[in-house]
């Protein structure tokens, strides 16, 4: 009745390994779901990022205070009517 008993166990044992540490076992699962959380913060990221750019795009579109503005800061123009006064601070003088 013992052998009975011990072959009984080996079998559950061997039935139960590749729920637990198989290709489709539960260590598996725990992996592909930590991964597909990560994934989904990742996602809603790039569509926080998406939906600003496209907000960016539809202003370059439709308004003209958006192309100025860049024209301004990234490009260094002015208007005609403008005057430009660049201001040049003086240099430190090394004091060693």
């Amino acid at each position: 009745m013992r052998i009975l008993g011990g072959v009984l166990a080996a079998l559950i044992v061997l039935i139960q390994y590749p729920l637990w540490l198989g290709k489709g076992g539960w260590v598996r699962v725990w992996e592909v779901d930590r991964q597909l959380e990560t994934q989904r913060g990742r996602n809603a990221q790039l569509q926080v990022r998406n939906q600003s750019l496209d907000a960016e795009v539809l202003d370059l579109k439709q308004g003209v205070d958006a192309l100025e503005e860049r024209a301004r800061y990234e490009l260094g123009m002015i208007r005609g009517d403008e005057v430009f006064f660049h201001v040049v601070e003086p240099a430190k003088k090394d004091t060693r």
